[in-house]
């Protein structure tokens, strides 16, 4: 049994990222023994395979009844995240309300009015699994999308309702894409959201073009996520959105930097961050940590005792701004604008990246997928299997009760 005073036990690695193991492609693969690299170039292929699954299941009857009331999206983690996407990407201007819901069950007004998404990427998420329970128990219109042949599918097979499988080949992280086309395909079943088949081609095509830039065997000068992870290397990374697309994109690669790489850090809205989170930037790992630093030093000489913010800038601008977004695009501009000018003021280093593409679905797309690869650099340049985390494991085993006999 581990002793609970060793914090260390099962945790391999080193604190001080080592760039040099970012230009061995076969050392980095030993160290991902479990493919999460693989895993996360294939966001196309989830793209394009979750499409057609769809593509197989009759969702009329969601709209047999007519628009719904409302809409929850139930999941944990990235399923969860998957209810921001719909969101999103319907925009402002969506007719009823799409609400992420992260606990077990329904929210108490759910009835039969309402439509309800349970999402789980393996099939067995009690929080899904009660979701899906809760509105087949009230009556409201269900479908469930997860790991085919599992508890979930089961359960909306009982209730009538249709079911999205989409195998499970890697972590629930892994899958974002697997997980939100169905999602949004069912919210475009629905008339809220409008997602073309063009649409969801070149998201597939973007995600393939930046899994191309983004692979092991590219340098860390000419590889993006490799320069990014480096960046943020020893710091604690704030990242901030400039728009509600940017922001849920921002909130990914939070998840994504604590799960993969076991890095704290603080994500959301710049327009929120302006109202008193901006004031980081002069704290103890902003400004003052900063006014230290030669600006002229050679950065591989700088002190790596000293803990810095590191600044993420996600920039939105889509088309049609005055159309889709709560707030005229100019901005959303310029506030990006002013947080990179306090930064630079500060001395706080700052990366931005801005989003591209036609669609929303595709400038989501082009916000997620150099993150996504980044965390998994930034663990892999400190010794970290980004698969394998003994914190979740034990936090499963020591939450979960004790079978009766052995209490």
């Amino acid at each position: 049994m581990v002793n609970p005073l060793e914090g260390g036990a099962g945790v391999h690695g080193h604190r001080v990222a080592d760039e040099s193991l970012l230009n061995d492609e076969k050392s980095m693969l030993g160290n991902d023994p479990g493919g999460m690299l693989r895993a996360t170039a294939s966001a196309g292929a989830q793209v394009r395979e979750s499409a057609a699954l769809a593509a197989e299941v009759d969702l009329t009857m969601l709209a047999d009844e007519g628009r719904p009331r409302a809409v929850v999206v139930a999941g944990i983690g990235t399923a969860g995240l998957t209810g921001n996407i719909l969101s999103t990407v319907a925009g402002p201007r969506c007719p009823v309300p799409i609400i992420g819901h992260r606990s077990a069950g329904v929210p108490g007004w759910v009835g039969a009015a309402d439509v309800v998404i349970a999402v789980s990427a393996s099939g067995r998420s009690p929080e899904a699994l009660a979701a899906a329970e809760a509105a087949a128990r009230r009556g409201a219109r269900l479908v469930a999308i997860g790991n085919p042949d599992s508890e979930l599918e089961a359960l909306a097979e009982r209730a009538r309702a249709p079911f999205i499988g989409v195998p499970r080949r890697a972590p629930a992280r892994a899958t974002l894409w697997g997980l939100a086309v169905p999602v949004l395909l069912a919210g475009r079943a629905l008339g809220l959201v409008k997602v073309t088949e063009a649409d969801i081609a070149e998201t597939a095509t973007r995600l393939d073009a930046d899994a191309e830039r983004c692979r092991p065997a590219a340098d860390s000068f000419v590889n993006p996520a490799k320069a990014l992870a480096l960046g943020l290397a020893g710091s604690v990374p704030i990242v901030w959105g400039s728009s509600p697309l940017a922001t849920v994109a921002a909130r990914r690669f939070a998840d994504t930097l604590a799960a993969n790489a076991r890095y704290p850090v603080m994500a959301g809205a710049l327009g929120e961050a302006g109202r008193g989170r901006v004031g980081l930037l002069d704290g103890v790992f902003g400004g003052l940590a900063e006014s230290s630093r030669d600006i002229f030093a050679d950065p591989e000489d700088e002190d790596d005792t000293v803990t810095r913010l590191r600044l993420v800038v996600l920039r939105d601008g889509g088309l049609n701004p005055e159309d889709d977004a709560d707030e005229p695009v100019a901005v959303e501009e310029r506030r990006a604008d002013a947080i990179q000018t306090l930064a630079d003021r500060r001395g706080v280093r700052c990366d931005v990246l801005t989003a591209e593409g036609g669609s929303a679905l595709e400038r989501l797309a082009s916000l997620v997928a150099v993150p996504d690869f980044a965390s998994l650099y930034l663990a892999l340049a400190h010794g970290l299997d980004p698969m394998a985390v003994p914190a979740i494991s034990e936090m499963k085993e020591l939450s979960n009760p004790m079978p009766e006999g052995l209490q």
